[in-house]
């Protein structure tokens, strides 16, 4: 197999580690972002994103002259066969996904086309939108070269993105050109990945019909947690039991503060607008995000109950541990702990915050709270200590200088990550969710 060049328009999350990884997988990179500041940090190997392995791995590719970053974006396509579309595409107000930077991207890739390319969409986006790239590019052109548009959605998660790359469940390939089929083999014919071909708006759909099911179950599972406080269950046990089952299996069935980040949430209001423009009403889809704002809430009821507090937690202080929407990242996009920090700040709370990661992103989200260098800062004083982030060191923490630091010994364990037994053992007064 041949090297290929390739160009990734976008050095965001998604952008950054497909471009490293396929420089990774012996393919020549150019990676072009308008950022001139951060093409400029990203060319000395400056990561600006908390990412498992992905610095070791844009080093080594940026070292062996695979991969390099430029802000000229017409240079960068003018160089490579293969395009890629990795802006991001916010919801606007009706929860559509904003394509403002995707077509302004294809305008650009447009100017730029001086012979056959595979303009190859990775961004997520909505049904119809690899037509519309098509059509976008075909009007924009100054001058007609031959070139397709594909869809190839992502399935990278945070925290192990690398790793799911590389070693991908599918990859999954929309198009009707069938050349632009076999230079998609070829790009990722190292990696041995089953790929399945399909069209283009199958594709599309994949991606958001993926993410709205394991949505789906982690609402599921909250749902089921709450009921299993009120009869006296263990939603632990009764997830494990339920996970045995291969129909149902295991992932996705912890119980917690609800789901968030740059996916799940946007992802989900994407569907449900794709859905009213059809005018089908996605009730399942409904329920699913409202069962996840209404955890939110109940985390926050929970902190007031156990904090000994009437309509308002005035005069009480809380300490939280954990911000990112899920350990191993520092994204606190639509993360369940920024909800909860503004519910308790909005009732009146002094609020002690620490995340490994997080903090620098946090600062921008959440105005009001304390944020202290370290998790035991963040226990100095509480009435009740909060884990809303399931991060290792965690579980390790000192637990007995943690209850002589607090007011109260008093422990909210909204991902059921510590150890209950132990923590009681010492004199806590310890409640998770569901049990």
């Amino acid at each position: 197999m041949g090297s290929l060049d390739c160009c990734v328009i976008g050095t965001g999350y998604v952008g950054l580690v497909t471009g490293a990884c396929l420089a990774d997988l012996g393919h020549s990179v150019v990676c072009a972002d308008r950022d001139e500041a951060k093409v400029a940090g990203l060319a000395t190997g400056e990561v600006p994103i908390y990412e498992a392995g992905l610095e070791t791995v844009v080093r080594r590719n940026l070292e062996a002259g695979r991969l390099r970053f430029t802000s000229d974006i017409n240079e960068a396509v003018g160089e490579s066969e293969l395009v890629f579309i990795t802006v991001d595409t916010p919801s606007d107000a009706e929860g559509r996904a904003d394509l403002t930077n995707v077509d302004e991207v294809a305008r650009e890739i447009a100017a730029a086309i001086n012979g056959y390319k595979v303009i190859i969409n990775k961004s997520t986006v909505p049904v119809g939108t690899t037509k519309r790239v098509q059509r976008i590019i075909e009007e924009a052109m100054p001058e007609y070269h031959e070139f397709d548009v594909v869809s190839n959605p992502e399935f990278l998660r945070e925290g192990t993105a690398v790793a799911d790359f590389k070693n991908p469940s599918r990859v999954v390939v929309g198009s009707d050109s069938q050349k632009a089929i076999d230079r998609m083999l070829e790009l990722y014919e190292p990696m041995s990945a089953r790929v399945m071909i399909t069209d283009p708006v199958s594709a599309e759909m994949v991606k958001y019909a993926s993410n709205a099911f394991l949505a789906t179950k982690v609402s599921y599972i909250n749902a089921i947690a709450n009921l299993c406080e009120v009869v006296g269950a263990d939603v632990i046990e009764v997830a494990r039991g339920m996970g045995h089952d291969e129909r149902i299996g295991r992932q996705f069935l912890m119980a917690g503060p609800g789901f968030g980040g740059s996916c799940f949430p946007k992802d989900c209001r994407a569907l449900l607008h794709i859905a009213r423009e059809h005018d089908y009403s996605f009730d399942l889809l409904e329920g699913v995000l409202q069962v996840n704002t209404e955890q939110h809430e109940r985390m926050v009821d929970k902190i007031r109950r156990l904090a000994g507090a009437g309509d308002d937690l005035a005069g009480k202080v809380i300490g939280l541990l954990g911000l990112a929407f899920k350990a191993n990242t520092d994204d606190t996009r639509e993360s369940p702990a920024v909800y909860v920090a503004r519910g308790l700040i909005q009732d009146g709370a002094t609020v002690l915050v620490f995340d490994p990661e997080a903090m620098e992103r946090a600062r921008e989200e959440l105005e009001g709270a304390s944020f202290m260098a370290d998790a035991y800062d963040a226990a100095q004083g509480a009435d009740v200590l909060v884990l809303l982030t399931e991060w290792d060191e965690f579980k390790w923490l000192d637990y007995g200088r943690v209850m002589e630091l607090m007011r109260c010994p008093v422990i909210l364990d909204t991902r059921n990550w510590l150890d209950a037994k132990a923590l009681r053992k010492l004199g806590f007064t310890y409640e998770g969710v569901g049990r």
